[in-house]
């Protein structure tokens, strides 16, 4: 009996922090966050290694992060969780955003940011799953 495929198991797709250095083979960034950087020039974005390209149709609906940065943000987790994976199925920007990171993470190098610290606790491992599931042939 074969065991199930898991689910986007040959993309190439990492997840990083931004504002951290950048790693070997981690290729374009994207900067899935609802808001751009404070106070540094859009043209440095990618020199001050924040990102390469800015998409927010990715990142938690604002409604969304207030709640979720309310009283005992880590409680709230799951439910944050289920309400991001619902807010990225339904919209059809976030929706064709997904599988169109799929099906580029299958020939080229992406990386998915944020600016939280704690990966566990942040929308890009969610993502992270969310793009792979997209991947083409998976389901």
């Amino acid at each position: 009996m074969r065991k199930p495929a898991t689910p986007g198991k040959g993309l190439k797709l990492r997840t990083f922090l931004i504002g951290s250095r950048r790693r070997r083979g981690e290729g374009v960034r994207v900067g899935t966050v609802r808001f751009l950087p404070r106070g540094v020039p859009k043209k440095d974005y990618a020199r001050l290694d924040y990102f390469d390209v800015w998409l927010p149709a990715l990142a938690p609906s604002r409604r969304l992060m207030a709640w979720a940065q309310g009283r005992d943000p880590l409680k709230r987790w799951k439910t944050f969780a289920a309400r991001y994976e619902r807010e990225m199925s339904t919209g059809t920007d976030s929706r064709q955003s997904l599988i169109l990171l799929a099906r580029l993470a299958r020939n080229t190098p992406l990386s998915i940011g944020c600016y939280c610290s704690d990966e566990q606790h942040c929308h890009r491992s969610l993502l992270d799953k969310l793009i792979r599931r997209s991947a083409p042939g998976e389901s």
